[in-house]
């Protein structure tokens, strides 16, 4: 039998720490060194052009066309300086990953030779093929122009000796194929309609930006077990294994000293990251064994998702250089808690945040109450719709399973702010916008000083917790692309933004009071949405009782929960909203349906493989060791003493075939459910067949897979066991 099991083993544990040589300068003057920002642009760029682009970034002015050379000349100046040899257009399609066409910056000189040139036209468009990436029917074959535009809000980079320009792509007939256009489309809306109500409050206010800081929890698992994974290589999880003796049970991972190893590898990346512009901040021990986390400082959405996009594909990259490999599935163990990627979401404006409470006046603290109360109405309203947004084949998952949030959405707000939603309820206008800060505790050590506490606490089991000044969205997958959330959650924010100020200016229209109008309107919604408010146990079975009475989306298939964005009011939100059109919706749903169908397809596929040429092998040769043992026995002392002394070999014999019949039997029945599914063309009435036949008969097959671990004799299994891949060598 094959021993690259313990060969893998064996090469994990002579790895050593690969040397990291850090800049002599402190991340401070080194942070952005690979980044066109301003810094850059001021220098490069003529006066008038940078006051034109900047105008561009900083308050959305159209830009000018006929300053692209000019920026592009100066681009490539800097890129030139830097060795840079090609450049690209870098876009995020909807493959959940990133992508991107390298060329050369030469041209002909038309005497035979060639020049180096990169145009304002180069800068500016690109037309990638857009037939080859999912567009749900959008573009075919036949139909393949699709156009990347330059995102000018996110600034270009270098990685490598390429150019990298952030885009967006759209199709010939303009409807978005990623997700950075109804991203740009959804930060306008908000902006929009935040705005305008910031108006009430402080007519001086410019512009509202929606900020996001993402939180990225992640496993490494050493490169040469990884290999030894095909279930890992081919899917991004274990199909099967039995749980390691010891997991995370002592909870001694969490926050403890990071691994040599790893802190070698984290201190590469973030080096490389801090040149790449990327804020980091945090990083730490995750609870579960060789899990870890690594968050930046807040920015605003666009960028940030741009960042953690790039950081995605960067980590991947540097792991592979210190004998890693980086996994970002959400559950890539059974039994163990899996990664989530925390999107943490504000809303500011040019002159401060607007869910910072409290204020220092009972305006301040009304203009607070109002942004919490319409930021809990679009939650409520397009709850279905805010958990299609974060749901996946590999996300579905980790909801829910005792380290991540229900598949339920609600909002935690803690006790002082539900108590003050409730007073503003029922109490009388005067005197109600009194929001409690930080306050102290003392406590009885007098070496410590007091500390200040805040007015919320959390919860690890809401969806969408109030921490303070902004609200955690904990459901988000890990290897997710943040913007399909932010997508939704700020287009979500945007209408119900507009609709308040529309019922306001009506009763201002009919004479009342602006504050007082202000504070009815609030008063209806805070009723309105008050069934999105729960601030105890998500994992219990009486919230998902409670949850299904207060009218919440309770769906757990995840292909009919991808229904909720062809609902009559999301697609009437996103038109309205100029975020995304009827067609966009229907073609992404498509995509996301033959997504899910193709990553459990895949999943089936390997399991199959794998029970058949690795497990059942493995088991029967062990069976038939043991068989010739006890034969052996029965030679030596005879029938029933031999049959005596190898009773437990017997009792394993007869488990093993039991075992394997019932793989082999379930390996048929799974690659017939696959053949009934296959068949369906309609892409959700697939995706459902194989959420309600397909998946489940890879459980039954695992759970005998794992049952055989244990029996069979270790040093014949050919798989990395979880012992040996959840422990850093």
């Amino acid at each position: 039998m094959s021993n690259l099991r313990f060969e893998a083993v064996s090469e994990a544990s002579k790895r050593k720490p690969v040397e990291v040589t850090a800049p002599s300068e402190r991340p401070s003057e080194f942070f952005g060194k690979k980044v066109f920002n301003r810094q850059k642009m001021y220098k490069y760029l003529p006066a008038d052009v940078y006051e034109k682009l900047v105008d561009v970034i900083d308050n959305g002015a159209r830009l000018d066309r006929n300053i692209a050379n000019a920026v592009a000349k100066g681009i490539k100046q800097w890129a030139d300086e830097n060795g840079v040899t090609h450049y690209t257009h870098w876009f995020q399609p909807l493959t959940e990953g990133t992508a991107e066409k390298h060329d050369a910056f030469i041209e002909h000189d038309g005497k035979g030779g060639m020049i180096e040139e990169f145009s304002g036209k180069l800068l500016v468009q690109q037309e990638p093929d857009a037939s080859s990436f999912p567009s749900g029917g959008i573009r075919s074959t036949f139909e393949a122009r699709g156009y990347s535009a330059w995102d000018p809000t996110s600034p270009v980079f270098i990685i490598d000796d390429t150019l990298c320009i952030p885009t967006v792509f759209i199709s010939y007939t303009g409807e978005a194929l990623d997700y950075k256009a109804p991203l740009l489309r959804s930060l306008h809306a908000v902006n929009v309609a935040a705005t305008e109500v910031c108006h009430y409050f402080n007519p001086d206010v410019k512009k509202v930006i929606s900020n996001l800081g993402w939180e990225q929890e992640y496993f490494l698992v050493d490169e040469s077990l990884y290999a030894a994974r095909p279930d890992l290589m081919l899917t991004g999880r274990t199909l099967m294994g039995h749980d390691s003796a010891k997991n995370q049970q002592m909870d001694d991972h969490y926050f403890g000293a990071i691994p040599e190893r790893v802190q070698a590898f984290m201190k590469d990346l973030e080096i490389q990251a801090l040149e790449l512009g990327i804020p980091c901040k945090t990083r730490h021990n995750e609870v579960a064994p060789n899990q870890f986390e690594l968050a930046p400082i807040f920015e605003e959405t666009n960028l940030a998702v741009d960042h953690n996009m790039l950081l995605m594909s960067l980590m991947k990259k540097v792991a592979r250089h210190h004998g890693f490999r980086v996994l970002l599935h959400e559950k890539p163990f059974a039994g163990i808690n899996g990664s989530g990627k925390h999107n943490n979401w504000s809303l500011a404006t040019d002159t401060g945040i607007l869910l910072h409470g409290p204020g220092k006046t009972p305006e301040d603290n009304l203009r607070f109450v109002v942004f919490i109360t319409e930021t809990l109405m679009g939650v409520y309203k397009h709850n279905g719709l805010l958990k299609a947004s974060i749901m996946s084949a590999t996300n579905a998952h980790r909801l829910g399973a005792n380290e991540a949030p229900p598949a339920i959405i609600s909002s935690f707000l803690g006790k002082q702010l539900t108590d003050l939603l409730e007073h503003i309820e029922k109490a009388d206008k005067k005197d109600l916008f009194t929001v409690a800060g930080k306050q102290g505790m003392k406590l009885d050590i007098p070496e410590i000083p007091e500390l200040m506490i805040d007015n919320t606490d959390r919860n690890r089991t809401s969806p969408f917790a109030f921490t303070g000044n902004r609200f955690e969205f904990r459901a988000v997958g890990s290897e997710a692309n943040c913007a399909s959330a932010m997508i939704v959650l700020n287009t979500a924010v945007a209408e119900a933004l507009t609709d308040f100020k529309k019922r306001v200016d009506e009763l201002i229209a009919k004479g009342e009071d602006k504050t007082s109008a202000i504070i009815d309107i609030v008063r209806q919604d805070l009723k309105t949405c008050k069934p999105i408010r729960f601030d105890g146990n998500g994992y219990s079975d009486e919230w998902v009782e409670e949850a299904a009475k207060r009218g919440l989306d309770c769906e757990k298939s995840c292909p009919k929960i991808f229904e909720r964005y062809l609902d009559p009011a999301s697609i009437k939100m996103f038109e309205d909203m100029g975020v995304m059109k009827k067609n966009e919706l229907e073609a992404r749903n498509e995509v996301k349906w033959e997504t899910y169908t193709k990553k459990i397809q895949i999943e089936a596929r390997v399991m199959g493989d794998l029970s058949m040429n690795h497990i059942i092998p493995v088991a029967t040769h062990y069976q038939s060791q043991l068989a010739k043992n006890v034969e052996n026995m029965i030679d030596i002392f005879g029938d029933e003493e031999g049959k005596k002394l190898t009773a437990r070999n017997i009792n394993i014999i007869k488990k093993i075939a039991e075992r394997t019949q019932i793989i082999e039997t379930g390996v048929e029945e799974l690659v017939n459910a696959r053949k009934v599914a296959n068949k369906i063309e309609n892409e959700h009435d697939k995706a459902i067949a194989y959420h309600d036949t397909v998946a489940p008969k890879m459980e039954e097959i695992r759970y005998q897979i794992d049952k055989l671990e244990l029996a069979v004799a270790d040093e014949l299994w050919t798989l990395p066991k979880y012992r040996e891949l959840l422990f850093i060598r």
